[in-house]
């Protein structure tokens, strides 16, 4: 791969530019070893450090002002969607939401770093209501320290790189067949990681008519709201529902028939969270203890009216 070293002189911010906002539009696409490229070509009289820098700015504050505007309108729906999309486990918006809400728009800082909360850390922004400035403020000095960082370890580690770079020049054309495999090889892993993920709580769920059934047959089951603070603040809880991260999870269960039906709902893809907390009873005993299929998204879908649940299925 003889033009490898040209290519990357050439046209190094537009592949920067290009490859960082194709990741966080969220496709499978790992742009930091990009940055580390790029700042090794900058040692090496290549694309202007300056220049990708401020490429990684633009593409990251495209994206991010999307998914910001994106959650202002849209809130939890489009939180949902990303999680759907993304090769993380389900359980990555779930576990990041209370960690932004903590730390509010300055989490912005280093949500690039962490994998799971840059897919949330945007849009979470936009439907708590943070304000625009304030967002790209942070946002953009997150992406100048997440890009930087990128490309100075390229430019202190450039030998190293180049060596690589050397290495598959001499390969030629099976170089892009190496790289190429090992971006498969990548999406893979993250795509088996997934389904391992979901296979671990691979718990039996109860459907919402089941749910109603047992409500109107006198059986009062104990219904649990397993979201995060955060979910519960931005959608109203299922009424008389107990609220588990209220609770010291050892106190409740002591207090409780184990021949109790138990409905854990959570608002999370898959209803992961509801799932983890489901066997969590199940482990201690409660043979009763479900999951509801669909979360606080069928139940809302269950009480509406005829014209809102019409208008709630054609927005889905």
């Amino acid at each position: 791969m003889s033009e490898l070293t040209l290519l990357i002189q050439n046209y190094g911010v537009f592949l920067v530019f290009g490859t960082v906002l194709l990741e966080q539009f969220g496709l499978p696409i790992p742009a930091f070893p990009v940055l580390v490229l790029a700042g090794a070509m900058a040692m090496e009289g290549g694309a202007s450090w300056q220049l990708c820098l401020a490429a990684v700015l633009l593409a990251c504050l495209i994206c991010d002002f999307f998914w910001f505007r994106a959650g202002r309108f849209y809130g939890k729906r489009v939180l949902r969607l990303l999680c759907r999309i993304s090769l993380s486990p389900d359980s990555c918006v779930n576990q990041t939401e209370d960690r932004f809400r903590r730390y509010g728009p300055k989490s912005l800082l280093v949500s690039k770093f962490v994998p799971g909360f840059n897919t949330i850390a945007a849009p979470m922004s936009g439907a708590l209501g943070t304000g625009a400035a304030t967002f790209l403020g942070f946002a953009g000095t997150g992406a100048l320290l997440w890009g930087g960082t990128g490309i100075a370890l390229g430019a202190i580690f450039h030998d190293s790189v180049d060596n690589v770079l050397s290495t598959l020049e001499t390969m030629g054309s099976a170089a892009l067949m190496v790289l190429g495999s090992l971006l498969a090889l990548f999406v893979a892993y993250k795509y088996v990681e997934r389904r391992r993920h979901r296979a671990t709580l691979a718990v039996p769920r109860i459907a919402i008519g089941e749910l109603k059934a047992l409500m109107e047959g006198g059986h009062d089951p104990l219904i649990v709201d397993a979201r995060s603070v955060t979910a519960q603040a931005l959608e109203s809880a299922i009424p008389g529902a107990v609220l588990f991260n209220d609770c010291e999870p050892g106190q409740l269960m002591a207090s409780l028939d184990k021949d109790r039906h138990i409905v854990v709902y959570c608002s999370c893809p898959n209803d992961v969270t509801a799932a983890q907390v489901a066997k969590q009873f199940l482990a201690n005993g409660f043979h009763r203890a479900r999951p509801l299929h669909g979360g606080l998204d069928a139940w809302q879908a269950h009480h509406a009216p005829a014209g809102e649940e019409a208008t709630q299925m054609r927005s889905a």
